[in-house]
């Protein structure tokens, strides 16, 4: 490979690197043609790539992309799966469980969100719950405690209302009631003059 073509291809495994937020590296010695490509077919539905790189030129293209901590995982015959705005938990899920089956595949580590991970790490993400229900998690979690918060509010709220359309039902049922037990005014009691000028 010359020289210029060795520089383009550094450039834009470069920008790949930096422009994924999760890498997962894993050795595919040993895999089929047909086993490879399946395995890019499911990485693909999870919105993710799957290439084979050189290390040489993949080192050149980690330091340049400032992800030093990849270079150690470049060792014996790599492919890298770039996980842009894909589901990173799908992809480490179908790659652990494409290493179970298969007992060939090997996973050596990633970057996560910049983060250097280990197998052990890869595998543990492997673990977690899909993004949806993930989703859903993290939501029930922030809306039940809002609710009790509405719910705290509102109670005394409520109860307030309710005493006031109880007095307001009270002061209904008194008011015709009161209005004709009302004794009528009292008739002024004639006076000692009045009298004496009825005679």
């Amino acid at each position: 490979m010359l020289r210029k073509d060795k520089e383009r291809v550094v450039a834009t495994l470069a920008e790949r690197l930096r422009s994924s937020g999760t890498l997962i590296l894993a050795d595919y010695r040993g895999l089929s043609v047909g086993e490879l490509d399946d395995v890019r077919t499911k990485l693909l539905e999870h919105g993710a790539s799957f290439s084979v790189v050189k290390n040489t030129l993949t080192k050149r293209a980690a330091e340049e992309a400032g992800l030093e901590s990849l270079t150690a995982l470049l060792d014996g015959p790599t492919a890298i799966a770039f996980v842009r705005d894909g589901d990173m938990v799908a992809v480490a899920k179908t790659l652990n469980e494409t290493a179970r089956r298969t007992r060939v595949l090997e996973i050596k580590g990633g970057i996560l969100q910049g983060a250097p991970m280990d197998a052990a790490q890869v595998v543990e993400l492997a673990a977690l719950p899909p993004a949806d229900v993930l989703q859903g998690q993290v939501l029930a979690a922030i809306v039940g405690p809002l609710n009790a918060v509405v719910n705290l509010f509102s109670a005394p709220l409520t109860n307030f209302v309710g005493l006031l359309d109880a007095r307001i039902e009270q002061l209904g049922a008194d008011g015709p009631a009161a209005d004709a037990e009302t004794p009528a005014e009292p008739t002024e009691e004639p006076t000692e003059e009045r009298k004496e000028e009825e005679e």
